[in-house]
């Protein structure tokens, strides 16, 4: 890079003299000599090829960032454990429920997710990332992406309320059909908000109007952050009626009031500890969109969103893997077996 920007001013110098005389641009990159055998004198251009070769051969390389890389890997772990999920909802036809409905709604969303992280690496680093449809593409699925991981999750609380509210009516045609309805809505929802900034609601054409994730306005951050801390409050509001009616009916079933005090406790203790992950994960990155804005460091950026995507790594886990319905069709599929103490093992309400 130095060596081209020698060349640059060589140039410029040699054009600036170049208007008192013609041969004057050759003093300083040609030699002469003279053979006593031979009258005339032919230039050697020595220099002036030497000089300009740098100048064409040097290429930019853009320097990868750590926390990109980090995304990059996370978003390779979330896509294959959820595409495990798909795959195994998709090809055992008794996971038909709603909750296993959901719950698949959940994995495809969370896929998404991960692929868009790979994308976002790809765009960054590999394609060329100015070009306006490759960075709205980027974000439009990530904001769609993530929407739909944070409400399919909020879909399930509702379902796991509903079960335990209407536990008689809960296996009926018409809560298929209400989540079908639900599962749809989300995705509409989700689809239309990543459209947002394709349709004109960005910050392309004015960088000062930017939030922390460009090219995503500070208004429409400010308004996904708000969205998710009610979203949150709702959460915490339903599993709060789902710890209450657990107990109510611990109390009303005195015959086995042992064994479902102690389920009902081991089930209290895995909601609090789900909601507190999915708090954890998200509630840093939502305060931050709230407060900052483009000029604020980027590091601050990376540090809220990667625990942001990890909530995608460990929802497979909580909703999918801990199932036991999920669990044997996982153990069918890889040894064709299940274990014993599996297919013993009782539903308890800390159960998906």
């Amino acid at each position: 890079m130095i060596l081209s920007l020698a060349a640059a001013v060589a140039m410029n110098g040699g054009s600036g003299n170049s208007s008192s005389f013609p041969l004057d641009s050759f003093d300083s990159s040609t030699s002469w000599s003279e053979d006593p055998s031979n009258s005339s004198s032919e230039p050697v251009v020595r220099t002036l090829t030497p000089d300009l070769q740098p100048a064409t051969t040097a290429v930019a390389i853009q320097e990868v960032s750590p926390w990109d890389i980090a995304l990059c890997v996370t978003g390779t772990l979330i896509s294959c454990e959820n595409a495990l999920v798909i795959a195994v909802l998709f090809y055992t036809p008794t996971l038909r429920a709603p909750m296993f409905i959901l719950i698949g709604s959940l994995a495809v969303a969370d896929l998404l997710a991960g692929l868009g992280l790979i994308l976002n690496f790809v765009f960054t680093y590999l394609i060329d990332n100015s070009v306006e449809f490759v960075t709205l593409f980027s974000v439009g699925l990530l904001i769609s992406a993530f929407s739909a991981s944070v409400f399919n999750i909020l879909a399930i609380t509702v379902d796991r309320y509903l079960s335990l509210y209407n536990a008689l009516t809960y296996h009926t045609e018409r809560s298929v059909t209400f989540t079908y309805m639900m599962v749809v809505f989300i995705w509409v929802s989700c689809l239309t908000l990543g459209l947002l900034p394709a349709l004109g609601w960005n910050c392309l054409k004015d960088e000062s109007t930017c939030s922390i994730c460009r090219p995503v306005t500070k208004n429409n951050a400010v308004a996904l952050a708000v969205t998710f801390l009610l979203v949150f409050a709702l959460m915490m509001q339903l599993y709060l009626q789902i710890c209450k009616i657990a107990f109510r009916h611990a109390q009303q079933i005195a015959v086995q009031h042992q064994f479902v005090a102690m389920s009902t406790t081991k089930g209290v203790s895995t909601l609090s500890a789900i909601l507190c992950a999915f708090g954890a994960c998200w509630l840093p990155f939502a305060m931050y969109s709230i407060v900052a804005d483009s000029s604020y460091p980027v590091i601050y950026t990376y540090a809220t969103v990667l625990p942001a995507t990890c909530c995608s790594v460990i929802n497979p886990v909580i909703y999918a893997f801990r199932n036991p319905d999920i669990q044997k069709s996982l153990w069918m599929a890889c040894c064709g077996c299940v274990p014993s103490n599996l297919s013993l093992r009782p539903r308890a309400s800390s159960d998906v």
